[in-house]
Order: structure tokens, then sequence, then C-alpha cells
């Protein structure tokens, strides 16, 4: 028994010491974090381009352009709360983009930031209460088994940085790790803390982004 209990405890130090020599960069070298990052740099590119053609194009004079830019700013928070409860429930909406858009057509930081922030955080909270309700089997329909065991694994190591890191990284599918919280039924009130003040962190940046794209190519 003292020789069965030696091992044990020679393994878990094994393991500790295993753990602690793994980069925190292995993250990125996941498939489908690799994926979504990939995908994300793409859309910007494509983004950059489009913003450019429309300096070029000096599209402000447009009375097209008058019109929708008028809609946005009478509805366009009310769209952007809900259009990101959607995104946060895995809804493929693309918040971040979203935002800046919204913003560069005239809608006012302050008030875009803070709807945003509160619709993608009101999503991120229904994808944890579904996982928490329904569990293993409803997340794993929504993720696939091999993707769910290696968030789980990833979970294991990193924890809640691994949640503000993917909150903080536009292009990472942060909701995903909303079901992981659900599924293992974390604390919610630091789940709402470190889901709400990340994004409002990116969203906030954007939106100013935003609102500068839509000053240079001539919109506001």
């Amino acid at each position: 028994m003292p020789s069965e209990e030696r091992n044990r405890i020679l393994k878990m130090a094994g393991n500790a010491e295993k753990r602690a020599e793994e980069k925190f960069s292995d993250i990125l070298k996941t498939s489908w974090v690799k994926s979504a990052l990939i995908l994300g740099l793409i859309f910007l590119t494509i983004g950059l381009i489009v913003i450019f053609m429309l300096k070029t194009l000096n599209i402000s004079s447009l009375q097209i352009i008058s019109d929708v830019k008028a809609f946005a700013i009478e509805y366009g928070v009310l769209g952007v709360f809900f259009a990101t409860i959607l995104a946060g429930t895995i809804v493929p909406l693309g918040s971040p983009a979203l935002v800046v858009a919204a913003a560069s057509l005239g809608i006012h930081p302050i008030p875009l930031v803070i709807a945003a922030t509160v619709g993608f955080t009101i999503g991120m909270t229904i994808n944890y209460y579904l996982a928490c309700r329904m569990g293993r089997p409803y997340v794993m329909k929504k993720v696939g088994a091999e993707k769910l065991d290696e968030i789980t694994s990833l979970w294991d190591r990193w924890g809640w940085i691994l949640y503000v890191l993917f909150g903080v990284i536009p292009f990472l599918p942060v909701e995903l790790l909303a079901l992981i919280c659900g599924l293992l039924k974390t604390r919610i009130e630091k789940f709402l803390a470190l889901s709400f003040i990340p994004r409002l962190i990116v969203f906030t940046v954007l939106a100013y982004f935003g609102e500068a794209i839509g000053s240079w190519i001539g919109i506001i």
C-alpha cells in the first residue's frame, strides 16, 4: 500500500511538472482555435479592402448612404442589442464587425458599446443556462465530441484565464466556452463578470475604431 501511494504521488508530481512545461501558446495550435483565427484574419483582410474601396469610391455623396445612416442612427442600437444576443448564442453574426459597422454609420459609441456588451452577455448567459440544465448531450450536440474534449482539456489547464483570453480576442469563439462554464456549473457571478468586462473593453475599442473609419470615409 505505501508503494502504491508513493507511485500515485510521483505520478501526480509528474503530471504537474508536465503541465508547468506546457506553453500557453499551445492553445493557439489547437485545430479549431487555429481555424477561428485564420477565418478571422481572412474577414479582417476583406473588411480592410472594402473600407479602402469605399474611401476611393467616395460613397458619402450617395443618397442610399444617407438613408442607411439615418436608419442606423434611429434603430441601430436596438438592432445591435438583439443581434449581439444571437451572436452570444453561437449564431455566426460577427458581433465585433457589427459594432464597427454600426459606429462607422454614426451611432454614438457609448450607447452602442453598452447595448452590444449587455446583449452579448445575455447571449452568453443563455448558453450557460442551457448547458447547465441540459447537460453534456446538449453541449456535445452543439460543439461535437472531439471539440468538447479539447475545450474541456484546455479549461482544465487554464480555467478562467482561457475565458478572459477568448473574451478579449474578437476572432476566438468565446461563446463555446460559455457552454463549458454551464456544463461545469462554474460560479455564475464570476461568469457574468468575466463575460461582461472583456467584451466591454473590446467593443469600446472597436466602436471608436468604427467611428474613426466612418469619419475617414466621409460618412460621418
